[in-house]
């Protein structure tokens, strides 16, 4: 009888990361659950593809850099052609530690969407200057939304089960503007329950950080943006298929 495949995807979005996603890769299957691991090179000029293959993911190679909301679609479209029950994102830079997924996703029991959060009573990573009042601005306001506390509305390391996965393949911003914030706001609007997990932040395992502060000052510039678009869109109905 063959083996049953996992009901977990991990979507690991990539670009120029061989230095460090063979081992993050590798401590997913050594400290996660059983999962299958989806990584979605996002035009990369290095050999992440083939070193994503070594360490045994399936990968997608998408044709030139769609930025992380434009990888993170594309894999939310193949969990469901593929009918897994949930999804988590995992950066490829090992910052997401494996310890935390199975945590992650334990929020799903009670929520469509469970976020790893890293200002909630765990770990020790902070931010400071324009970029804390920014956050906590965004924070606050989706709270409102959501009718929950959420105190990292930015991070990327989120789990969706199939209701979520529905409403990301049709709504998930293609885009990298607040991508992390549109999604969040147009999918509670849509229906679904969000809940947060505290986790911990490692450092970056290898490569190049994509974002110096000025980067990251402008991120949350257009993450104010996004969200303002996002709290004037039309309520969304998730597709049923």
């Amino acid at each position: 009888m063959p083996a049953r495949t996992p009901d977990t995807l991990v979507i690991m979005p990539a670009w120029n990361e061989s230095e460090s996603i063979g081992n993050t890769i590798r401590e997913v299957f050594e400290f996660g659950p059983p999962c299958d691991v989806l990584v979605v090179d996002d035009g990369s000029r290095d050999n992440t593809a083939q070193v994503a293959r070594a360490a045994g993911a399936t990968v997608l190679q998408l044709p030139f850099n769609m930025g992380v909301g434009g990888a993170m679609r594309t894999g939310f479209k193949y969990a469901k052609s593929h009918g897994y029950s949930q999804v988590i994102q995992v950066d490829a830079d090992g910052q997401h530690d494996p310890r935390d997924i199975k945590a992650v996703l334990d929020g799903l029991q009670h929520a469509d969407i469970a976020i790893g959060a890293r200002f909630a009573d765990k770990g020790n990573y902070t931010v400071r200057g324009p970029r804390k009042w920014a956050m906590k601005v965004l924070a606050w306001t989706i709270s409102r939304v959501a009718g929950t506390t959420l105190t990292d509305v930015t991070s990327g390391f989120r789990a969706a089960n199939m209701k979520a996965i529905r409403q990301y393949v049709d709504h998930y911003p293609a885009e990298y503007l607040g991508d992390t914030i549109d999604s969040l706001v147009v999918a509670i609007r849509s229906g679904c329950t969000v809940r947060q997990v505290a986790v911990s932040m490692r450092a970056r395992q290898g490569g190049t950080p994509s974002h110096d502060p000025i980067k990251a000052a402008i991120y949350l510039g257009r993450s104010g943006m996004a969200l303002l678009f996002a709290l004037t869109r039309k309520k969304t109905e998730p597709s049923t298929n």
